[in-house]
């Protein structure tokens, strides 16, 4: 199967047949689709995280890009890993996800993420206060512009560049940073990823 958005971009240079069979959405991936291949950066495999979802996928990234931390195959070796998936040769590695709902309708059909997601304040406001929960207990107040919820994955991305930790890949934790927090003593927080976190938020704006 080929993404369908790819799949119109390539027809007019390649001779491809009416028939290939193409998808758009994750219920269109049925059960029989073992890998996608992302031909792209990093931004490309996490496009596609959101496009699958939580099914149970494995995605091979190839870097055409400028950054492969993720997409850590250079398209010289496509061939060969190519190949390595025929041949059930690959090591495959499992990265936890994050699942956001809110109040309103944020991300449409895709509330999936790899590396986080982030509640920020607008630019014209001031500092939000963010009162955080896990699993329904208050866990603490926030005083600061945001506040982040990384993956390990992403715990080398906006989080690490707002103090929070280094996370190994297969930790299954989230980590709770805050953004500019209010107070200097607050610092990040490591919590089980099969935690439900939920907020209320406050601001003048």
């Amino acid at each position: 199967m080929v993404y369908g958005p790819l799949f119109d971009s390539l027809r007019p240079h390649l001779n491809l047949s009416d028939h290939t069979p193409t998808f758009t959405t994750a219920e269109e991936l049925d059960k029989d689709v073992e890998f996608i291949i992302g031909l792209g950066g990093d931004g490309t495999l996490l496009d596609t995280i959101t496009l699958i979802k939580d099914k149970p996928i494995s995605i091979m990234g190839i870097n055409f890009g400028r950054l492969g931390f993720l997409s850590s195959i250079g398209r010289e070796n496509l061939t060969l890993a190519i190949k390595a998936l025929a041949l059930r040769t690959y090591i495959s590695e499992k990265r936890s996800l994050v699942h956001v709902d809110a109040d309103m309708p944020l991300f449409g059909d895709m509330p999936f993420g790899l590396n986080e997601f982030a509640i920020h304040k607008r630019d014209t406001a001031s500092m939000l206060k963010i009162h955080t929960f896990i699993n329904g207990e208050l866990l603490n107040t926030y005083w600061a512009d945001g506040l982040i919820v990384s993956t390990p994955t992403g715990s080398t991305g906006y989080s690490l560049s707002c103090g929070g930790p280094i996370v190994f890949p297969d930790s299954e934790n989230f980590t709770i940073t805050p953004v500019a927090p209010h107070h200097l003593n607050v610092r990040s927080l490591v919590v089980n990823d099969n935690s439900i976190i939920s907020f209320e938020i406050e601001s003048r704006r």
